[in-house]
């Protein structure tokens, strides 16, 4: 093939993948969330889903793909075409501390392309009623004093709750038996039924529960109170410093998705987070919205990898592994 050829080759092909990007979407979107329906990750994607379904003029269609810590979601959206069809939602857990925890065969980085920065959600530590604690410090004196570690419900090895766990850890030197679900969902149902003492829990998974009285809380793992729950003191506040940690979430795309394509999903995303009505929703539920500034494929690119610099020690160290 002379070189001629193989240059007009390339312009038709050029031509034909922008006017993909021109017509797109021209069919229903996915977005896969690798966590149980009903969990937190499921209604915040659901909640987006909704409202970008009336930007991008078609149907965006949640799909929930568990197991493996959210690993098994991940991949799944990892091997799809890269043509903005399939959305893969996920957190600080199944984007960042699975990488150091299963031995992936996909890259984090290299194989997903990052569309927007979502909001956060700040853990609380929540036990079953029956627990007679009241307060932090009289919870992590009866965890202590167990003859065997308490269970802590987690949504897998490597997700936030457990890794969370870890984090509450090495912080009070208490000591945890992790019980792995396949969401925090399920998790939270067997708090309830008291067949686990505790969670650090995503907020926005908690709150209605401790509203009700089913559960207990004790602390916001946040450097501030949250305007949702004002009345639950920070980690700081109930006498237990330096546990800070939020569970931020995003979407990606797999690697090669045209970038035009990418910035129409970022421009419906960001679309939905600044409705009212979205933002009264998420808000609700114990979320903290992104900064106006850091809805851009940049900033979830550059806090990915920030938080991989800042985790990945952590975890190996607790020597989190999962074949």
């Amino acid at each position: 093939m002379t070189k001629a050829v193989w240059a007009a080759l390339i312009a038709v092909l050029a031509v034909t993948g922008a006017a993909r990007a021109d017509d797109y979407p021209t069919h229903p979107i996915t977005i896969i969330v690798p966590f149980a329906a009903g969990g937190p990750s499921d209604a915040m994607a659901r909640v987006l889903a909704e409202r970008m379904r009336t930007s991008l003029g078609q149907a965006v269609v949640v799909e929930n793909v568990t197991g493996a810590g959210g690993s098994i979601g991940v991949g799944r959206a990892v091997q799809s075409p890269p043509d903005g069809y399939t959305i893969s939602f996920g957190h600080l857990g199944t984007h960042v501390a699975n990488g150091a925890v299963y031995k992936l065969k996909y890259d984090l980085v290299a194989d997903l392309e990052p569309v927007v920065l979502l909001p956060s959600n700040p853990m609380i530590i929540v036990s079953k009623n029956a627990v007679p604690a009241t307060s932090l410090k009289e919870l992590i004196e009866w965890l202590k004093s167990r003859p065997s570690p308490p269970t802590a419900g987690t949504a897998g090895a490597g997700s936030g709750s457990h890794i969370a766990g870890v984090y509450f850890e090495s912080v009070s030197g208490i000591r945890l038996q992790y019980v792995p679900y396949r969401g925090t969902a399920p998790a939270l149902n067997d708090l309830i039924a008291g067949q686990i003492d505790l969670i650090v829990d995503q907020t926005s998974n908690s709150i209605a529960q401790v509203r009700a009285g089913t559960i207990r809380a004790y602390a916001i793992t946040d450097s501030k109170r949250l305007a949702s729950a004002s009345d639950i003191p920070t980690a700081e506040e109930a006498g237990l410093k330096g546990f800070n940690m939020t569970l931020w979430s995003g979407m990606w795309v797999p690697k090669g998705t045209p970038k035009e394509i990418v910035t129409r999903l970022n421009a419906a995303a960001v679309e939905a987070l600044n409705d009212p009505a979205v933002r009264k929703q998420l808000e609700g539920q114990g979320l903290e919205m992104t900064p106006k500034d850091q809805l851009t494929p940049e900033a979830l690119g550059a806090r990915q990898k920030a938080e991989i610099e800042k985790w990945w020690p952590m975890i190996k160290a607790a020597n989190i592994k999962v074949d």
